[in-house]
């Protein structure tokens, strides 16, 4: 049986929390005693995933490159909850393929790569901050990727946006500890994923989707496509108390591929 109440009385926000990655966060850290609020700007997934994982989550609808929502969305969890404990940004898009090289790829899709998933993880710092440090400190974790520490020519955006979540995420790490805020803030770097942003990317190297999962298989030296709990239960860990002396560090969660 596993361990319970790791992070009891936790107040927790989670973005991309509809669906994939961001659901099972959701999941586990309310399994584990967490109130939970997930945030996604597909409300109807949204408002299912909340229904399903029972009555310490919630949903509240938010598009992470909006500023003013997540000021609200931050003001209405302290408003309700008292505080705000853990914030998990696990919300991104994805664009992979031959026009998306460094060559060729189009400011718009730069910009629109960045907008989600470098701004909206800044924007999710900036105003998480505030609300931990005027109650006992907290966890910020950033998603990242195993694309944020290698290179991918074909993915140039999307890799440097997940390079920047893991630079800022020790930005983060830096200015609080030197504050003394007592909020950690740290990035988790996913390799492939059984998610529908992961289901995407195979789908984009191969004919189907199952010869794309056979392709990113054998490039994994664990041979197997991870699960969104493999990421969900690393979350957990940076969530909790568990790693109370753990800032500013990268976690890899990829069946090996970064060790090669």
């Amino acid at each position: 049986m596993r361990e319970t109440g790791r992070t009891e009385g936790k107040i927790a926000m989670v973005t991309g929390g509809a669906s994939g990655i961001g659901r099972a966060c959701g999941q586990r850290l309310a399994e584990q005693g967490a109130v939970v609020c997930l945030l996604d700007r597909n409300a109807e997934d949204g408002v299912d995933a909340a229904e399903a994982l029972g009555h310490r989550v919630s949903f509240a609808e938010l598009d992470v490159q909006n500023e003013d929502a997540w000021r609200g969305a931050i003001a209405a969890a302290v408003s309700e909850h008292g505080g705000l404990d853990v914030l998990v940004n696990a919300a991104g898009i994805f664009m992979r393929g031959p026009e998306h090289n460094p060559e060729t790829a189009s400011l718009e899709d730069w910009r629109a790569i960045h907008a989600v998933n470098m701004e909206g993880v800044f924007l999710g710092c900036k105003h998480a901050i505030p609300a931990m440090r005027e109650t006992s400190g907290g966890s910020i974790v950033n998603i990242s990727s195993v694309a944020g520490l290698r290179a991918s020519a074909h993915a140039a955006a999307y890799g440097a946006s997940k390079g920047g979540v893991r630079q800022f995420s020790k930005s983060v790490a830096h200015h609080c500890a030197r504050r003394d805020y007592r909020i950690r803030c740290n990035s988790i770097h996913p390799g492939s994923v059984e998610t529908p942003m992961g289901q995407h990317a195979m789908r984009g190297v191969a004919a189907t989707l199952e010869e794309g999962r056979e392709r990113y298989r054998k490039g994994i030296p664990l041979k197997k496509i991870g699960e969104p709990d493999d990421i969900a239960y690393a979350v957990l860990y940076l969530a909790s108390d568990e790693s109370k002396y753990v800032t500013g560090q990268e976690l890899t969660v990829d069946g090996g591929i970064m060790m090669s």
